[in-house]
C-alpha cells in the first residue's frame, strides 16, 4: 500500500526556517522530519512513498537525489572526475516518488493531481507531524469499519494551564491534559480510491469538503489513537521534538 505525504505547504507559522526550506525538511535531530514520519511508515512495512511537494519542492529532491551522499562518506577524485561511496549504510527499501503538486495547490487538489501514481486504497498523512500509531491495527481498523476513509483521531496536549473551578471560586491550577480538549484529525489516514471522485480541483481543501462530505454520509471513520502524536506547527513544537530526540529514545522512533 502506497503512502501519500502532503509536503507543499509554506509553513509560515515556523518561518525561521521555513523562508529556506519546506517545512518537512526542517530537522529533528539533525535529520528532516520527512525522514522521521518515513522510517517509522517503513518500521510498519509501509515503503511506498508518494511525497506531494509545492514550496520548495526542488530541496527534497535534491535530498532524495544525494540521499546516499548525506548518509555515507565520499571521495571526490577531481584528477579523474570519480566519485567513491564508502559506508553505505543508507540502502533504505524505500520506493519514493516526488511529485510537484503546484506551488498554491490545496490539500485536496494535491491529492488529486497524484492521482496517476496510486493503484487501490492508500495512506495518507501530513509531512509536519509525528507519531508511534500503530500502522497495522490501524488499516485493520479501516478494514473492519468498510468506510471510504479513516483518519487517526488524537487528544494533544494543551498549550495553557487549566484553572478548575468550583462554585465561580478557582480551587487550583494545572497543566492541561489530552482529556481536557477535544478529538482532532491527526492525520494517519487510510483512504479508498473512491475518495478522489469527492475532490473537484486545485481549490479543494480536503479537511473541509471531501471529508466533511463523507462524515454527512457516514463513510468517515475515526481509529483513536492514544498513543504519542505531536505535530511541528510552530518553533515551540520544533524545540519539544528536538528535546525529546536530544533526551534519546523519542517515543516516535520505532526503528532500530
Amino acid at each position: 500500500m502506497k503512502v501519500v505525504i502532503l509536503a507543499g505547504g509554506l509553513g509560515t507559522r515556523i518561518a525561521a526556517e521555513s523562508h529556506l526550506k519546506p517545512k518537512p525538511m526542517i530537522e529533528i535531530g539533525g535529520k528532516p522530519i520527512l525522514w522521521h514520519i518515513m522510517k517509522g511508515y517503513a518500521a510498519q512495512g509501509f515503503t511506498e512513498f508518494i511525497i506531494c511537494c509545492g514550496y520548495r519542492g526542488e530541496v527534497i529532491k535534491r535530498y532524495f537525489a544525494d540521499y546516499y551522499l548525506y548518509h555515507s562518506d565520499v571521495t571526490f577524485d577531481y584528477s579523474d572526475q570519480n566519485v567513491a561511496v564508502y559506508h553505505t549504510n543508507a540502502a533504505e527499501p524505500w520506493r519514493v516518488t516526488v511529485a510537484d503538486t503546484g506551488l498554491n495547490t490545496m490539500t485536496g487538489g494535491r491529492i488529486k493531481r497524484i492521482k496517476p501514481y496510486l493503484s487501490g486504497a492508500f495512506m495518507l498523512t501530513y509531512g509536519d507531524g509525528v507519531s508511534d500509531v500503530d500502522l497495522g491495527q490501524l488499516l485493520k481498523f479501516h478494514r473492519r469499519s468498510k468506510a471510504a476513509a479513516t483518519i487517526s483521531v488524537v487528544r494533544p496536549e494543551g498549550r495553557f494551564g487549566v484553572a478548575d473551578i468550583e462554585d465561580d471560586k478557582v480551587v487550583a491550577f494545572r497543566e492541561k491534559s489530552g482529556g481536557d480538549v477535544g478529538w482532532i484529525n491527526g492525520g494517519f489516514m487510510v483512504l479508498e480510491p473512491e475518495v478522489l471522485e469527492l475532490i473537484d480541483g486545485d481549490a479543494s481543501v480536503f479537511e473541509r469538503g471531501p471529508l466533511e462530505t463523507l462524515a454527512a454520509q457516514g463513510r468517515l471513520a475515526a481509529y483513536k489513537h492514544r498513543g504519542f502524536w505531536q505535530c511541528m506547527d510552530t518553533q515551540r513544537d520544533k524545540a519539544l521534538l528536538d528535546s525529546a530526540w536530544e533526551r534519546g529514545n523519542p517515543p516516535w522512533k520505532i526503528w532500530s
